[in-house]
């Protein structure tokens, strides 16, 4: 078992990152790793890292004084605060602090990260896609939790911060570890698949989200299947059969392949599927000859496919049926994402606000038409969409199509391209006195709180900047109200 933080040494680290000790003595054994001078404890790792909006080298006095024992800052920057020869400066050696040097704090991050994985003897699975990655993820969780001790990120842990950190947890009893991977340029994917070399990756599908940055579909495409490229010759892909322009891409490379999907030539598939509106979907799950049935508490069909991936993960690590079948019956959804609530008697409200993009925004409002066999009203509240550079304009106006297309009786939308949504959604048959430009949250909760009545289902989803989970608060809190007062 390798030694793990409280037992590694200041100087087991400095090969793996390429550093250089500067002052300290590197015998001196490291707690944990902190990037939060606010979270240091006493005997940590403090490593400095530099973003767009902050600089953690600032932050090095406050790691200090919290009582770590050493840190890892950048080159420009130890020169500068020890003028090369200086080792012994008021800020660096009050405390005999370990100081060493490195050429890029994120990179030498990576570096450490990779090594740390390599050190622990377990299966690693890696998991991306343009929607459906934390859902997905928690699926696989709650089936390989069953039978091993298994590690996966936390919240938005998913980039090149985020992910190093998670691994970076790792001890000898982990037997599994699943990773989300995000990504908002070219070579994000292929430098987190360096580091967390996987053996098992999956694509779940291809689809408008952080296009900014990739130009168009075909971008997004070749930026997810760098996972492809990047994964070890004895590792596992699982692919979306029926996402045809992620097959064509994945054709190119000469690696293990499965596939899941509603279509017959999948190898992980589903058949006897049966909407049961809120309280998820029923179906039979079928792998070579055998079939077992499978119930998941989460409704929409986008969610099926998402469980049919996490089913494959299983397959392919040779976790019993049985666990699969337990894992995704256990998964009950995630906070934000598509989840189903009752707010007040006979009104479902439908908190999709965590993210957006078209892709997962389309396929939303399909899970939203299935909830509607009520024959109900439907009022939708959305922010806008981020990153999607030269599409913006146009994605908000199908949004606002799509909108209408879905029946909505009455539509609210917020943010700089609110207006294109609700153009379009008026323009697609919704009329001009059901719709509106919101300027705040307050505004969106006071106008849906005023005309929501028994029967109604209310859809809420914007991009995570948005922050439209304020209005979900806000819905909740009137319609408490409103219950208090009858």
């Amino acid at each position: 078992m390798p030694a793990g933080w409280g037992k590694i040494r200041a100087k087991e680290i400095l090969s793996p990152i390429n550093g250089s000790l500067i002052s300290g003595n590197q015998e001196i054994v490291l707690a944990g790793i902190s990037t939060d001078s606010r979270t240091t404890r006493h005997g940590d790792l403090f490593w400095a890292l530099r973003g767009e909006r902050y600089d953690g080298h600032y932050f090095v006095p406050k790691a200090i004084e919290q009582g770590a024992v050493a840190i890892v800052a950048q080159n420009d920057w130890v020169k500068l605060q020890c003028a090369v020869k200086d080792v012994n400066s008021d800020t660096l050696s009050s405390r005999n602090t370990v100081v060493i040097s490195v050429d890029d704090t994120l990179e030498a991050l990576g570096d450490l990260a990779a090594w740390w994985r390599r050190r622990h003897d377990l299966k690693v699975v890696a998991i991306t896609g343009s929607s459906g990655k934390t859902t997905t993820k928690e699926m696989v969780a709650a089936i390989l939790k069953i039978g091993n001790m298994t590690l996966k990120n936390q919240g938005n842990f998913n980039n090149l911060i985020g992910l190093p950190l998670t691994l970076l947890k790792l001890k000898g009893d982990y037997k599994r570890a699943v990773l989300e991977m995000g990504m908002n340029r070219p070579g994000e994917i292929s430098r987190l698949t360096e580091i967390a070399d996987p053996d098992v990756g999956v694509i779940l599908n291809v689809g408008m989200a952080h296009i900014e940055g990739l130009s168009d579909l075909n971008g997004v495409a070749k930026a997810k299947t760098e996972l492809i490229k990047k994964i070890s010759s004895k590792g596992l892909m699982i692919l979306n059969g029926d996402d045809e322009r992620l097959m064509k891409r994945a054709s190119i490379f000469q690696k293990q392949k499965m596939t899941f999907g509603l279509g017959q030539g999948n190898d992980v598939r589903a058949t006897n599927i049966k909407n049961e509106g809120p309280k998820g979907i029923c179906f039979d799950l079928i792998y070579g000859d055998s079939c077992w049935p499978v119930q998941i508490k989460v409704p929409g069909i986008y969610n099926l496919q998402n469980a049919l991936a996490a089913a494959a993960v299983g397959f392919s690590l040779n976790e019993p049926p049985e666990n699969i079948s337990k894992g995704l019956g256990m998964f009950s959804g995630i906070k934000g994402r598509f989840e189903v609530a009752s707010i007040a008697d006979g009104i479902i409200l439908v908190d999709d606000t965590y993210n957006s993009n078209p892709s997962s925004l389309g396929a939303a409002l399909d899970a939203v038409i299935a909830l509607m066999s009520g024959g109900g009203r439907l009022i939708v509240g959305l922010g806008e969409m981020m990153e999607l550079g030269d599409t913006t304009i146009n994605a908000h106006r199908e949004a606002g199509q799509r909108v209408a297309e879905a029946g909505a009786s009455s539509f609210f939308a917020m943010g700089e391209h609110a207006r294109e949504m609700i153009n379009s959604a008026q323009i697609a048959g919704i009329p001009a006195d059901r719709l509106k430009v919101m300027g705040t949250h307050d505004e969106m909760v006071k106008e849906i709180a005023d005309i929501m009545r028994e029967g109604d289902l209310i859809f809420l989803k914007g991009s995570r900047k948005m922050g439209l989970e304020k209005v979900v608060e806000g819905l909740r809190r009137r319609a408490h109200s409103a219950e208090d007062r009858t």
